[in-house]
């Protein structure tokens, strides 16, 4: 497994991967240094990263190998789904996956995505609209959702 640390605008962006994909990405809340040299399997993936924060990038190429159960996996597979620039509830991703009762579970789930921003769990709110619960912090989540629709969301928080 490689790694490299670069800067995002939400703080230090750590990519982890190798030839089979990329495994993890996270935001840190602590300091770490800046990979200066990029290994060559995860140059694409910082590449995208990069561009995205740009604003220039709203989908990603790169593979993706994130480790976890068959029914995380289905839930990270359906949170792909979501279009950039918008959002969908819990309920509504419950619903998709084919049980509303799982909520709770599909929630889970999309709490312990290991593919952040990529895997766009932070497009997940409140039935009622709200932004609940994300990992980074909620005000990762609240300028995500700005950045990729800077018109609407903005109205919404």
């Amino acid at each position: 497994m490689q790694t490299a640390y670069i800067k995002s605008p939400l703080g230090i962006t750590e990519i982890i991967g190798d030839e089979n994909g990329i495994s993890s990405i996270s935001v840190l809340d602590s300091e770490k240094e800046i990979t200066k040299e990029i290994p060559g399997v995860l140059k694409e993936a910082v590449a995208e990263l990069q561009e995205y924060f740009a604003g220039n990038r709203n989908d990603f190429t790169f593979k993706l190998n994130p480790k976890g159960t068959d029914f995380q996996q289905k839930v990270w597979q359906e949170l792909l789904n979501i279009p950039f620039g918008k959002t969908i509830s819990y309920l509504e991703l419950s619903k998709k996956l084919g049980d509303v009762k799982a909520i709770r579970a599909v929630a889970s789930a999309n709490g312990k995505n290991p593919l952040w921003i990529v895997v766009p769990c932070h497009r997940v709110i409140g039935t009622d609209g709200s932004l609940t619960g994300y990992a980074g912090g909620l005000w990762r989540k609240k300028w995500l959702l700005e950045h990729e629709n800077p018109t609407t969301q903005q109205s919404l928080f």
